[in-house]
């Protein structure tokens, strides 16, 4: 098969396509034919050294990837051969074949293509498991996404709305505050012209939200302090900002704040088989009824993974990129 080789940690010219033996499933395992890969922030990290595989997984760039199972390992009977799937990965989905765990694959959601599916799991998963399970987002009340126009945060808009929630985002361009308030946000912000604690409070009538997702991390962590209303939950997902900020505890006390932290690559199988059923219960009927829809920026060849890194890097996207396999 072919697949992206990463010869050593550097820039996006350090990754070639090349050939490998196609990998085989283990016990609880699928073997997916790859349609498509989704490209992530997680990828550039672990390109540039910065975020290694977990123990056990594959060393190939890509978390995410749609196709037809191909083989099926022993002890699994949830799906068969010919079934079309997408997956949440540990590592190897930049190649023609990648290995799944049963638990993380899901059927391509009600109306969406085989190639825009490959850009969900990462960001359902994500967005699911921080929005519900951990700040549990309720109907009515504000939210705060950063990096609205990034992969998980066009889905946590949509996702948030889906729930009945208020949502307030920031982005750095004009063009992405208009698609943001086109798929759903009450307000757009671009911190670029402006400062997002003046406009949240002036937007809330100084009430404040009562969640926060924190893609960012720095000195913008410690400024979201100012915006959450009594009993807010701020939950931090990434720091490209920077890993450190200053919290003042006074503000946590008085107004009985719950400030968390999550990753989603490191956890064990079991939970993020639980996330995959609540996806597939919970978000996946969200796509057929028309209240959600996969937000894909760009479509690249494999072989152009380099070109689709550097978009990211460039910040100029909106959503998704993909690379397919074909």
């Amino acid at each position: 098969m072919h697949q992206i080789t990463l010869r050593e940690p550097g820039n996006a010219d350090k990754m070639h396509l090349t050939q490998a033996p196609v990998p085989q499933p283990h016990a609880g395992q699928v073997l997916i034919r790859v349609t498509a890969s989704g490209v992530n922030r997680a990828d550039l990290l672990q390109r540039a050294g910065k975020y290694p595989p977990p123990a056990g997984a594959s060393d190939i760039l890509g978390l995410e990837v749609s196709g037809e199972i191909a083989a099926v390992g022993d002890g699994v009977t949830t799906w068969k051969i010919g079934d079309t799937v997408c997956a949440l990965l540990s590592g190897g989905g930049y190649a023609e074949y990648a290995v799944a765990e049963a638990a993380l694959c899901l059927p391509i959601p009600e109306g969406v293509s085989m190639t825009d599916a490959a850009g969900l799991p990462e960001a359902a998963f994500t967005a699911y498991s921080n929005l519900v399970m951990a700040a549990k987002l309720h109907a009515d009340e504000w939210i705060l996404i950063h990096a609205g126009a990034s992969g998980v945060g066009t889905f946590a808009i949509q996702l948030a709305r889906a729930l009945g929630a208020h949502v307030i985002t920031t982005v750095s361009s004009a063009e992405k505050q208009h698609f943001c308030a086109a798929l759903g946000a009450d307000l757009a912000i671009n911190y670029a012209h402006d400062d997002f604690v003046s406009k949240v409070i002036a937007h809330t009538h100084g009430i404040g939200v009562q969640v926060i997702l924190d893609m960012i991390g720095g000195a913008t962590t410690e400024r979201n302090l100012e915006l959450l209303a009594t009993g807010g939950r701020m939950v931090v997902i990434a720091c490209p900002e920077g890993p450190y900020t200053q919290l003042r505890l006074t503000s946590l006390m008085q107004k009985r704040l719950h400030v968390m932290g999550t990753t989603l690559r490191s956890r064990p199988l079991k939970e993020k088989a639980e996330i995959s059923s609540a996806v597939r219960e919970h978000v996946w009927p969200l796509f057929a009824s028309g209240k959600m829809k996969p937000v894909t920026y760009q479509q690249l060849k494999l072989s152009e993974a380099p070109v689709a890194h550097r978009i990211l890097e460039s910040r100029q996207h909106i959503g998704k990129i993909v690379l397919t396999a074909g």
